[in-house]
C-alpha cells in the first residue's frame, strides 16, 4: 500500500501578501505557515494547490483566481510562466521597483542590523525589455512539451529545441520563438540557426546520452552595434560545423565576431575551453564616456549596458574623488569601474582572481590611454595583504564589487586594519552585502544607499552603499 501524500493540500481564497525571494510571491496558510507561489502578484486572491510541505512553509501553485491584483498586468511574452526568466513580467514595473527597494532595505536592516540613512530612491531602467547584451541558449533534441501537446494523440513531429532550460530540469529545453530580453537581430539569428539546422538534419544535443552536434549558442551585443555569436559544438564535425557557420555569416554580415568551440566535456562551460575565431575579430567593443572596452567570449561585463553606466556614475559619485586619492578596486573584473573612475583619481589599483580578466583590463587601459591604473591577478584574500599595500600605497578609497557570496572575512579584516576613509560597496546580493556591513559596523558608518535595477521583469537588484570611517 502506497504512502499517503500529505504534501498536497488545497487552500481556498488565499490572499497573496508580498513578493518574495527568487521571484516567487508569499501568502499565509490558515495554519500560519508561509506559502511560496510562483506567477502570482501581491493582491491576487487565489486557491492554492500545494506540492511541497516543510516545517515552516509550503510550496504551491495557483489553480484558481478569485480576485486579480490592481498591480497585475498582462505579460507580453508568449513563454511567460513556463520559461524560468522574467518572473515578474505580470507585475507593473513601478511595483517591481517597490519590492526590489523593499528587499534591499529589509536585508540591510534585518541581517546587517546597522544604522542606516534614508534610502535614495531605486534607480529604475529606462528600458524594461530588450536590455540584455548577453544571452545563452541551449540546443536539445527533446524539447519541453506543453500540457496540450502531452495530451495530444497527434504525431508531435520534430522535437528539436533552441532555447532555455526549464527551471529545476537540467535536461529539458523550452523552444523559444521570441525573447524580449535582447535586441534584434538576436531573435532572428537564433531562429535562423534552428531553422537551418532542422532543414539540414543536423543533430541537436541530447544531454542524457551526450550526443549530437549542436550544443549551445551565445549572442553578445554592444551599444556600439557590434555583435558576437559563439556556437558550441559537441561533436568535432568540420564539414557540418562550417556549413552552419558559413550560412550564419552570409545571412548576417553585420556580425563582428563569429566564433566556435568544440566541447565534448560533461558540462557546457566554455571557460576552460579553447575558443576558435571563425570570422571577424575575437572581441566586440563597448563604449562608455569615450572609454572603449573589449569584450571577448569569456569576458565578464554587466549585462545591461545602459544601467551599468548609471551604476558606475553612482559609484563614482559616492567615492567623491578629487584627483588626489589612491583608489583600490577590489574584484575589478575587466577593470571597467577602475578605468571609469581613473580620471578623477591619482592612482587606481585593480585586483581580480581571473587571469583572462586582468589581461582584458590591461589591454583596455592601453586602448584608452590610461596610465594611472595598475591591475594585478590573484586570490583576493591572499593578494590583498600587508606587503601588497606597502608596495602600492595605502588606499584613501576602496571600491569593492564582489561576487554573490560577498567578501571573504580575511578581506574585510584587511579593510578594517588599513581603515581607508571611504568604502564604496557595490553588490548584486544585498543579503551577503548586509552580512559584510555588519562586520564593518564597528569602524564604518553607512551614509548613503541606492539600489539600481539592472534586470527589469526579474527579482534581481544591484545595490550601492557608501561607508565612511567613524
Amino acid at each position: 500500500m502506497g504512502r499517503k501524500n500529505t504534501d498536497k493540500v488545497v487552500f481556498h481564497q488565499i490572499q497573496v501578501l508580498d513578493a518574495g525571494a527568487k521571484g516567487v510571491s508569499v501568502a499565509k496558510a490558515p495554519d500560519g505557515k508561509v506559502i511560496f507561489i510562483p506567477n502570482v502578484v501581491p493582491g491576487d486572491v487565489v486557491d492554492v494547490q500545494t506540492f511541497k510541505k516543510r516545517k515552516a512553509y509550503y510550496e504551491g501553485k495557483a489553480v484558481k483566481f478569485h480576485e486579480l491584483s490592481e498591480h497585475r498586468i498582462e505579460p507580453i511574452c508568449e513563454h511567460f510562466g513556463v520559461c524560468g526568466g522574467c518572473k515578474w513580467q505580470n507585475m507593473k514595473y513601478s511595483q517591481q521597483l517597490y519590492y526590489k527597494q523593499n528587499e534591499v532595505k529589509n536585508h540591510l536592516q534585518r541581517i546587517g542590523k546597522v544604522e542606516l540613512p534614508e534610502f535614495e530612491t531605486i534607480l529604475g531602467s529606462e528600458k524594461q525589455f530588450f536590455y540584455r547584451n548577453k544571452m545563452e541558449f541551449s540546443f536539445s533534441n527533446s524539447r519541453w512539451l506543453t500540457e496540450k501537446e502531452i495530451g495530444s494523440t497527434e504525431d508531435l513531429g520534430n522535437r528539436n529545441a533552441l532555447g532555455f532550460h526549464i527551471p529545476k530540469m537540467w535536461d529539458k529545453i523550452l523552444d523559444i520563438e521570441k525573447c524580449h530580453l535582447q535586441e534584434d537581430p538576436s531573435n532572428a539569428i537564433r531562429n535562423e540557426i534552428r531553422a537551418f539546422a532542422n532543414e539540414h538534419n543536423l543533430a541537436f544535443f541530447n544531454p542524457r546520452e551526450h550526443s549530437g552536434l549542436l550544443r549551445t549558442l551565445m549572442i553578445r551585443t554592444a551599444s556600439t552595434g557590434e555583435i558576437m555569436v559563439l556556437i558550441q559544438f559537441f561533436e568535432d564535425d568540420k564539414a557540418n560545423r562550417e556549413l552552419v557557420l558559413d550560412h550564419i555569416y552570409e545571412k548576417f554580415p553585420q556580425i563582428t565576431s563569429l566564433q566556435y568551440v568544440v566541447n565534448a566535456k560533461q558540462n557546457d562551460t566554455i571557460y576552460d575551453q579553447d575558443i576558435k575565431l571563425y570570422k571577424g575579430r575575437d572581441y566586440i567593443l563597448e563604449e562608455m564616456e569615450g572609454l572603449k572596452f573589449s569584450i571577448n567570449a569569456k569576458s565578464f561585463y554587466q549585462t545591461n549596458s545602459d544601467q551599468a553606466y548609471e551604476l558606475y556614475k553612482i559609484t563614482r559619485d559616492y567615492a567623491g574623488l578629487t584627483g588626489e586619492e589612491t583608489v583600490y578596486d577590489l574584484y575589478t573584473g575587466t577593470g571597467t569601474i577602475a578605468q571609469f573612475v581613473s580620471k578623477k583619481a591619482k592612482k587606481v589599483i585593480g585586483v581580480e582572481s581571473v587571469p583572462e580578466a586582468i589581461l582584458d583590463a590591461k589591454a583596455n587601459a592601453e586602448r584608452n590611454n590610461i596610465t594611472n591604473c595598475e591591475f594585478f591577478v590573484g586570490d583576493m584574500k591572499v593578494v590583498f595583504n600587508e606587503a601588497f599595500i606597502a608596495q602600492h600605497g595605502k588606499p584613501d578609497v576602496i571600491i569593492t564589487d564582489p561576487p554573490r557570496d560577498g567578501m571573504h572575512a580575511a578581506v574585510i579584516d584587511q579593510i578594517l586594519k588599513i581603515a581607508p576613509k571611504k568604502v564604496v560597496y557595490v553588490s548584486c546580493n544585498s543579503a551577503t552585502q548586509a552580512r559584510d556591513l555588519a562586520l564593518m559596523d564597528e569602524k564604518y558608518k553607512v551614509t548613503r544607499v541606492r539600489p539600481v535595477d539592472m534586470f527589469p521583469q526579474t527579482h534581481h537588484v544591484e545595490n550601492v552603499v557608501l561607508l565612511e570611517l567613524r
